[in-house]
């Protein structure tokens, strides 16, 4: 179901995907090269069977919202992404902490709370 919430402007959700791209890169968890076509394929949620969290959100979130806003189409109502975020990140040596703080402001934002 998509739905344009009221503080989901295009101008916030763009801004909050340049930030999650400038804290993936400061923490070296942005990647230099694509993944196979294969591994962009998954039916899974996040495709968690064929990427990282942070390869989902860097090859398949960031470009389909990138579109979703310059197309000015409705905004997906999304929850979740910040709860992966801290799950993917419990275990790495960085904390990943202004990933998942922009990722809870804009599930946040997307649902409309």
């Amino acid at each position: 179901m998509c739905l344009s919430a009221n503080n989901a402007t295009p101008d916030r959700i763009a801004e909050g995907l340049e930030t999650i791209e400038v804290a993936l890169r400061r923490i070296d968890y942005w990647e230099v090269e694509w993944p196979e076509p294969e591994a962009l394929q998954s039916r899974q949620p996040f495709c968690v069977n064929t990427l990282t969290f942070p390869q989902w959100l860097q090859f398949v979130f960031l470009p389909k919202m990138r579109q979703i806003v310059e197309q000015e189409r409705p905004l997906p109502a999304v929850s979740g992404m910040a709860p992966m975020a801290e799950e993917f990140f419990r275990p790495e040596p960085v904390t990943g902490q202004e990933v998942i703080d922009e990722l809870a402001r804009l599930d946040q934002l997307l649902s409309n709370q």
